[in-house]
């Protein structure tokens, strides 16, 4: 049985240890004592960093890190394959506007976890232990059960690339990302991008002798927001085409001139572009390549950062089934199949042709939000469901 109790204990415990992307040691060092306190085993290791980066198949990264570690906690089945339920630990900042309770706090007010990450996504993370430590007492289950706890995942996926390169023996895998108690089977991919738009600088008073950046900008901004509206029109993909936007392009950034009396000669603009699911990468690059290209062909185009492709499972698939009907089972009506507009660990599993679905607690609209929370009865919903899929998976 699942202690409500405890695991909301042992969630605060996880939120309080603060993980933004690039220093997640700690929080995987306070995860691996929680899973020893409920009778596992956690075997916390590094990743030769260097090599992960030399590696053809690097995802990308945004935040600055110096090492990376992963977490893996095994419960030992019967020989019928192994089942991967995977989590990340990290982060994003905690922001500049205040919190009613702190970001670190853990506080746990009206049946409620609150914190950086409370929903995304270590709630989950603990959730999935829990599972794990209920298969474990009633004597384990025919497949082995792994808890496949990663870092880096919000700038890139390079921990679960990692793991992935340790380990990739696995049947299937269950992802407890936030999906609102549907179970995702596609999700759309996400690329950064940058680019760079000259100008020649003048004294404002002599303006017509420059050329504004910011002027040379201005259509490439409206260039990417029809190639968005074009992008989404006659969607394809039918859980995709239930969105209200599956394909979201944004410039999120934008920073130019040096003088308030002076021609700006240089723009630089960032922001995040969609990859279609089923789209290749180069491809989704070369669609927003030649809609700045036809604005302004001076501007310089870069991909920093983290590229994420798509990711799909058959919604037909034994897998899909199986924790669908888990899922509906504790929530006592039909569970939802469900595509979603954001990049997740979900495509490195399913680029090496892992069935793996995500499956979690409502709350997407909370992540990356100041007063991040999660109720303490979803994650008990989460943890019961992960226990019944284990339970009853068999490769």
């Amino acid at each position: 049985m699942i202690d409500p109790r405890a695991l909301a204990g042992d969630a605060a415990a996880l939120v309080q240890v603060p993980s933004a992307t690039g220093d997640e040691r700690a929080a995987l060092e306070r995860l691996a004592a929680l899973a020893e306190g409920l009778g596992l085993r956690a075997d916390l290791h590094e990743h030769d960093l260097a090599a992960l980066r030399a590696h053809p198949g690097h995802p990308g990264e945004e935040a600055e890190r110096g090492e990376l570690w992963s977490l893996t906690v095994e419960v030992a089945g019967r020989g019928a394959g192994r089942l991967a339920v995977s989590g990340h630990v990290d982060t994003v900042p905690a922001g500049t506007v205040p919190w009613r309770h702190g970001p670190w706090s853990g506080a746990l007010e009206d049946g409620w976890l609150h914190g950086r990450g409370s929903v995304d996504m270590k709630g989950a993370v603990v959730a999935a232990l829990h599972g794990l430590a209920d298969v474990a007492r009633a004597g384990g289950a025919a497949a082995d059960v792994v808890l496949v706890a990663v870092a880096s995942e919000e700038d890139g996926s390079l921990g679960a690339f990692a793991a992935l390169e340790r380990d990739a023996a696995f049947d299937a895998c269950l992802i407890p990302e936030p999906t609102g108690f549907d179970v995702v089977c596609a999700h759309a991919g996400a690329l950064t991008f940058e680019g760079v738009v000259p100008g020649v600088a003048a004294h404002a008073a002599h303006r017509l002798e420059g050329i504004s950046a910011i002027d040379r900008y201005l259509p490439v901004h409206q260039a990417l927001a029809a190639h968005e509206r074009a992008l989404n029109a006659d969607v394809e993909h039918p859980l995709m085409r239930d969105l209200e936007l599956p394909y979201p392009l944004l410039v999120g950034r934008v920073e130019a001139g040096e003088w308030s009396s002076s021609v700006p000669d240089r723009l630089r603009f960032e922001g995040r572009a969609p990859v279609r699911v089923g789209e290749d990468v180069a491809r989704a690059r070369a669609g927003v390549e030649a809609a700045v290209a036809g604005a302004c062909p001076q501007v310089r185009m870069a991909w920093p950062g983290g590229q994420f492709a798509s990711g799909e499972t058959d919604v037909q698939h034994p897998f899909t089934s199986l924790v669908r009907d888990a899922l509906s089972a504790e929530l006592g009506r039909d569970a939802a199949v469900a595509g979603v507009p954001w990049g997740a660990d979900m495509r490195l599993w399913t680029a090496r042709g892992i069935p793996t679905v995500m499956v979690g607690t409502p709350g997407i609209e909370l992540a990356h939000a100041v007063d991040e929370r999660v109720r303490v009865e979803d994650l008990v919903t989460l943890a019961r469901t992960i226990a019944r899929v284990a339970t009853r998976f068999a490769a």
